[in-house]
Formats: C-alpha cells, sequence, structure tokens
C-alpha cells in the first residue's frame, strides 16, 4: 500500500495576488490593500482607496503612487473595479512584472504570458466586447497616454484578467474583490473538486479535500470549482461556457440522475417523499407509489419554478424574508426537497431570518437545508461548514446547548479541512464558539 504523503487538508498552495481590487462598495469598510475589515482611513492625496494602518498604506504605495494622481484627478465617487484592476495589471507588467513568477510546485511556475487569452472567444462575444470597449474609455484617464499599451495588447490584457481571476471571499464567502494569481490559476475546474480556494485577506490558500497519494502534488489532477455547485448541470455547464469558454465534461455533469433530482418535483402522494421528473412528460406515474402524475401537477410545477426564480432574482444583494416565506409556501408539496429552487429559497430565507433576527426560524431553515447543502456542495465545502457553525451560534444563543455543540463539532470538522486550524476564521470564531457550547454543556451535567 503507497504511503499518503498529502492527508485531506493539507494546505498544497499559497499565494498572493499578482494584482487585486478590492470591490468598490466595501471601500468604506475595508483595507485597499489587505481586504481586512474595520477602521479604514483615506488615502490623504487622492481620497479613493483606504488602508486599516500606516503599515498597509506603506506596502501599497509602490503600487498605489502611479494611480494616486490619476484617482485624484478624475474625483470620481466610484471607478469601475475592472477598469482599476486592469490598470493595475498594466502598471505591474510595466514594472517587471512579465518576469514575476508564480511557483504552483517547488520547480513548476507560470508567468502572465503563460496565462490564456481566448482572444478569438473575446472578440465574437459581443457582451464582453462592449464591457472591453467601455473600460478603454476610463483606462485613459487613469493610464498615460505614452504608457497605454496598443488595442492588440489590451484585448490580451482584458482576455486573461476576465478567464484567470479569482473571486476574493470573506470569511462568509461573499465576493468582496478580484484577484490574478499566477500559479494558482493552473488548477482547472470540476463539479466535483478535490480542492478547494479560500482567503486570508487577498492570499489565496489551496487545500485537499481528499487524501492525495505523491510525493509531490501533480496539479493536472487537481481541481477546484469556479461557480455555484447548487445549480444543475445544464445551468453550470451555460455558466461555464459563457465566462471560461469551454464545455464542462466532467462525472457529475453527465449525471442525469442528479440533474432530474435538481430539477424534481414532489410525488402528489404526499406520504411518497419520492422525486418526479415533472419536466419528462413520458413520467405518468411515480415510479416508486404508483400515484398518476397529472397534466394540472405539471403546470403548477412550471407555474412554482417560474415563480420562485423570477423572486430569487430580485434578491442578487438582499433577502427578503417575507418573499422567500411566500415561495416556500408555494413550493410547498410541488418542489422536491432536493431541488435546486427549494433549496436555494431556503438559503435565502435562512440569511433573511438572521439580518432580522428571527432566531427560530433561521434554525428551521438551516437544518431543512442542511441535507441539500451536503448533497450538492460535498461533505467538505466551507459553505456547508459555515451553515452548520451559523445554525450552532443561533442554537447557543436560544440555549439549546446541546444542539448548538454538536453543529458548531460538525463545522469543525470541515472548516479544519478547509481553512486549516490557522485561518481567523477557525481561530477567532469556531474555536471560542465550540468552547463556550462545550462549557455551557459541561454546565448543564452538574
Amino acid at each position: 500500500m503507497r504511503k499518503l504523503f498529502h492527508k485531506k487538508g493539507s494546505l498544497i498552495l499559497k499565494e498572493k495576488p499578482f494584482a487585486c481590487v478590492l470591490q468598490s462598495r466595501y471601500r468604506a469598510e475595508r483595507c485597499d490593500r489587505c481586504f481586512k475589515q474595520g477602521k479604514v482611513l483615506k488615502c490623504s492625496n487622492c481620497l479613493y482607496v483606504r488602508y486599516c494602518n500606516r503599515f498597509c498604506q506603506k506596502e501599497a504605495w509602490p503600487d498605489h503612487q502611479d494611480e494616486c494622481g490619476k484617482l485624484k484627478a478624475i474625483g470620481a465617487s466610484t471607478v469601475p473595479d475592472a477598469a482599476l484592476m486592469m490598470s493595475r495589471i498594466i502598471r505591474k507588467l510595466q514594472k517587471g512584472g512579465d518576469f514575476q513568477k508564480g511557483y504552483y510546485t517547488t520547480k513548476f511556475y507560470r508567468r502572465f504570458k503563460d496565462l490564456m487569452t481566448h482572444e478569438d472567444n473575446i472578440r465574437n462575444d459581443a457582451q464582453r466586447m462592449e464591457h472591453f470597449q467601455s473600460l478603454l474609455v476610463v483606462l485613459q484617464s487613469l493610464i498615460e497616454e505614452t504608457a497605454m499599451p496598443c488595442s492588440a495588447e489590451l484585448l490580451q490584457i482584458f482576455g486573461k484578467m476576465c478567464i484567470n481571476s479569482f473571486n476574493i471571499l470573506d470569511d462568509d464567502m461573499n465576493s468582496i474583490g478580484t484577484g490574478m494569481y499566477l500559479g494558482t490559476s493552473i488548477i482547472d475546474h470540476s463539479c466535483s473538486p478535490n480542492a478547494v480556494a479560500t482567503f486570508d485577506g487577498s492570499t489565496v490558500h489551496v487545500r485537499l479535500l481528499e487524501d492525495y497519494q505523491g510525493s509531490e502534488v501533480d496539479f493536472s489532477k487537481v481541481f477546484i470549482s469556479y461557480i455555484d455547485l447548487m445549480n444543475p448541470a445544464d445551468e453550470r455547464k451555460a455558466r461555464l461556457s459563457a465566462q471560461y469558454y469551454f464545455d464542462c465534461k466532467c462525472e457529475r455533469c453527465r449525471d442525469e440522475q442528479e440533474l432530474k433530482l435538481m430539477n424534481a418535483g414532489a410525488c402528489p402522494n404526499v406520504d411518497c417523499d419520492e422525486p418526479i421528473a415533472m419536466l419528462d412528460r413520458e413520467v405518468k406515474k411515480c415510479p416508486s407509489c404508483d400515484t398518476d402524475i397529472k397534466h394540472s401537477a405539471r403546470e403548477k410545477f412550471r407555474e412554482v419554478t417560474d415563480f420562485t426564480s423570477a423572486q430569487l432574482a430580485k434578491m442578487k444583494n438582499v433577502a427578503y424574508l417575507d418573499i422567500c416565506q411566500l415561495c416556500l409556501r408555494k413550493q410547498e408539496n410541488i418542489l422536491h426537497y432536493y431541488n435546486a429552487w427549494y433549496l436555494k429559497t431556503l438559503d435565502h430565507a435562512f440569511e433573511g431570518a438572521i439580518s432580522m433576527e428571527k432566531w427560530e426560524d433561521a434554525i428551521n431553515y438551516g437544518l431543512r437545508l442542511k441535507d441539500g447543502f451536503k448533497k450538492y456542495n460535498g461533505p467538505f465545502h466551507p459553505l456547508y461548514g459555515l451553515l452548520l457553525l451559523k445554525v450552532g451560534k443561533i442554537q447557543l444563543l436560544r440555549k439549546l446547548v446541546k444542539e448548538a455543540l454538536q453543529s458548531i463539532n460538525d463545522s469543525e470538522k470541515i472548516l479544519r479541512v478547509t481553512h486549516g486550524e490557522e485561518h481567523e476564521l477557525y481561530k477567532h470564531q469556531l474555536i471560542p464558539l465550540l468552547c463556550q457550547a462545550a462549557s455551557e454543556y459541561e454546565m448543564m451535567d452538574k
């Protein structure tokens, strides 16, 4: 038997960004250098970027000094994030960034020139080209005319930025910025990933979700997910094709049973939990209880699915609990509990209940969400671990100590793998909660 050299949870890659940008909506609360949240002070010259302390300001100055005057001259309340990101890449290249090496093993590395441009795909993508043209207008205000690359080179830089950039995520897995990582960009996508990328500020950490055999990791066998895994295969494939220009052919995308399950309706017999392929007109009866699948049931399924889709589309940034509850009432006995739209609604309802401090509702929605999150995201995924942590925190608040201890313990097993024991989330949020829950549980037994 071969010895395991890399166990599940092993950190296999850690990298600072080649270039990055904080989303403009977080400028008032996060540092432009380290992305950490807290009290931040404006750059005294441009008044645009903000830093958490003198150290970060000093560290950022070599990169910021050339853009500082430009940002001051623009004087706009908001500069498009993509334009600022592209200008930072251009400046990095002008300062020798094309020689910078992003190591992904002790021997192998990538340079900026190694990144794929997908130039032909970009040229044939009307929406991307329109975005590119709009960025060129802003770039003229951010880059000196004499330093501006030619149009062909600009398009290549734009293509590399679009294809190779990562969303930088906070501890709650919300996108707070964009970063380009030369070494990490070598990792391909799979809808059944065996690794995960998490962030400490703007630094990316890649950890294994499975044991790996071999003395050195072969990154052609390492996969992360580029997209939301809670979507059915057809939606995942469409997103990957539109954003990254490839057709995903991973084993999960070929799994027709999962596709049916994520689009499944509930059996008309309320005592049966068999998922029904309502969109398949060949299905006349429930395969489990033999209940007839009537035309009216199919129409109701379509109506509820369309209604849910439309309502959730309006809640990209804010979860409205009352709307989620309306959707859930309509979905009852219509959508199966593994249906993706049902799970997305529960997720929004969970966050909405938390924001409104309706703790019992939040616990209810979180517990109903657990199985679906585990099934589609996998047993070791940051989102699943965070869900359990949030549920445990609320259970502890409501004095459900035994349940809280179980939830937080389950979360710890996941987040230790996905984030590692040195991550801020693990050390300063999870462990204190776990200690509190364990202490309160011991007091109950006395």
